[in-house]
């Protein structure tokens, strides 16, 4: 993600446990990036909304349900369930 060339706020993280610590700085490593880039890669990742069209939501549905079972369960489970819940 491209900035631009204007001051962008600092943040110091204090009192990192050193497991975590560790291990940012084994994903930085992997990734090729800086424990700082690295940071905020994770920090992006958990904290901005992920932009997903229509489209791929509906592609995923239609590999979602190109795996269900069909002989899992019929109508006839459908229906005792139904009816149970109504018992």
């Amino acid at each position: 993600m491209v900035f631009g060339d204007y001051d962008m706020p600092a943040l110091t993280v204090k009192n990192i446990p050193e497991t975590l610590y560790n291990r940012l700085k084994e994903a930085a490593s992997a990734h090729h990036r800086s424990i700082n880039s690295e940071l905020i890669h994770c920090l992006e990742q958990m904290l901005l909304p992920q932009q997903v069209s229509p489209s791929e939501h509906l592609k995923r549905a239609r590999e979602l349900r190109r795996d269900i079972d069909t002989n899992f369960i019929d109508i006839d489970d459908i229906q005792e369930a139904i009816n149970e819940g109504r018992s």
